[in-house]
């Protein structure tokens, strides 16, 4: 098995260009399915759920080519089916998507359950209120779901609940839909806005993305052509707060800097300094942390994908700091890991509460999640030691390459393979100690 291996690093200088955003790829490639004509877009990072997506459209006949310069371009005028391998869609989260994409072109979508990093079971239900108001049934089996439309006509949609996820997807079936949608309670993440936008350039007529109502004329056909996706704005994040951990200055490049305003303000808070240009965002910090507290929120509150990276950041900050996560409550699967680290963090509830400036030292982790993932590299650039992480596999999920990222900043990392055996006992043992 692969794992990845860093050391403890001194002050962090170098500079990360940012990949397109993994979380918008997933919903621009299942909305190419809409086109009638070729899409290609530009700035898909090449991570593994991008590669799942590549092969749920070859298997329904949409031709995919990853062009020399990285372009994908989605052929979606040979579709010829929307059933989708139920194992494939249960590998990442986003795979629903393929419903709102394909509903109103075939009537019937047969789809297994959504996968990918699992808090505590994310449910769909504000997906099947949206689509069942547009004239969708559903119906549940045990390892796979069908929903069926012989005709989908425009509805007002109130979401009990801001979730970007349904937002997209109601937004996707709404735009071959019969007459207007109105999705009120809209989530207002840049995902969806960069989805929204794609869709009006191929003859979409969405409005209001971006607020907290969005507005869908259906349309008879979309024609198709080029879009970049927009940079991936939690993994900047979590490169800023690489400067607060373990020092030193790190630029992130071609970002949106709006994007990451709330994550800025809360870095600039803790102690961090920043230096803001159009496109890229230096943050520089002496190593000097002051204690905080964060409550997560959707969008432009602060990211719960943030979340986990920054409780690294604050086991370095003097003081109590206090994180409270609103949208995932369950999502603290990181604290285990970096208790073994020596994090004196207890949980109670929905709240993590962190001791902060007890030196950490390296351990034998596991990454559940991406984030956590991410959580844990950040840990590694502070601890005494050796940090050796499995469950890397959830890492590459999200990042296109984050050794080299880390290298380029001073950082000494590498990928090693050892056998699993080994890794296992090695873990266990952190686990006893815990």
């Amino acid at each position: 098995m692969n794992i990845i291996r860093l050391e403890r690093a001194g002050p962090l200088n170098g500079s990360v260009q940012i990949q397109g955003s993994k979380n918008s790829s997933l919903s621009l490639m299942a909305a190419s399915c809409l086109c009638d004509h070729p899409v290609t877009l530009s700035g898909i990072p090449d991570i593994y759920d991008i590669r799942v997506i590549c092969d749920i459209a070859d298997d329904i006949g949409m031709a995919t080519t990853r062009h020399p310069n990285g372009d994908i371009t989605l052929d979606p005028g040979s579709i010829h089916s929307a059933a989708i391998d139920k194992e494939k869609a249960s590998s990442y989260r986003a795979s629903y998507y393929f419903i709102g994409a394909l509903l109103a072109k075939f009537g019937k979508v047969d789809i297994g359950f959504p996968g990918g990093d699992n808090f505590v079971s994310r449910p769909i239900d504000q997906h099947v209120k949206g689509l069942k108001a547009m004239g969708a049934t559903f119906t549940f089996h045990e390892d796979h779901y069908t929903v069926e439309a012989k005709r989908l006509t425009g509805a007002d949609i109130y979401f009990d609940t801001i979730t970007s996820g349904a937002t997209i997807n109601c937004m996707l079936a709404a735009v071959l839909a019969d007459g207007r949608t109105v999705l009120r309670g809209a989530a207002k993440d840049p995902e969806v806005v960069d989805t929204a936008i794609m869709l009006n350039e191929f003859g979409a007529k969405i409005t209001g993305a971006g607020t907290d109502t969005i507005r869908i004329e259906g349309v008879n056909s979309l024609r198709g052509g080029q879009h970049t996706v927009i940079p991936d704005r939690l993994i900047a994040g979590a490169f800023l707060m690489s400067a607060g951990i373990a020092g030193g200055s790190v630029t992130v490049t071609d970002v949106i800097p709006d994007h990451l305003g709330s994550c800025i303000a809360k870095l600039t808070e803790i102690g961090l300094h920043f230096d803001v240009q159009e496109q890229s965002i230096t943050a520089s910090s002496t190593g000097k942390l002051k204690a905080t507290r964060v409550r997560t929120a959707m969008y432009p509150g602060f990211a719960t994908d943030l979340q986990q990276p920054l409780t690294a950041l604050l086991t370095g900050a003097l003081g109590k700091s206090i994180i409270t996560e609103k949208v995932y409550p369950k999502r603290f699967q990181h604290v285990a890991q970096l208790r073994r680290m020596g994090a004196d963090i207890e949980v109670r509830g929905n709240s993590a509460f962190i001791r902060g400036g007890l030196p950490l030292t390296g351990s034998w982790v596991h990454a559940s999640d991406i984030r956590a993932g991410t959580c844990l590299l950040l840990a590694g650039l502070a601890a005494e030691g050796t940090t050796c992480i499995t469950g890397i596999e959830h890492i590459e999920r999200g990042y296109e390459d984050a050794i080299t990222a880390f290298r380029s900043l001073g950082v000494t990392i590498a990928l090693e393979q050892v056998d699993a055996a080994h890794a296992e006992e090695k873990l266990r043992i952190g686990r006893a100690g815990l």
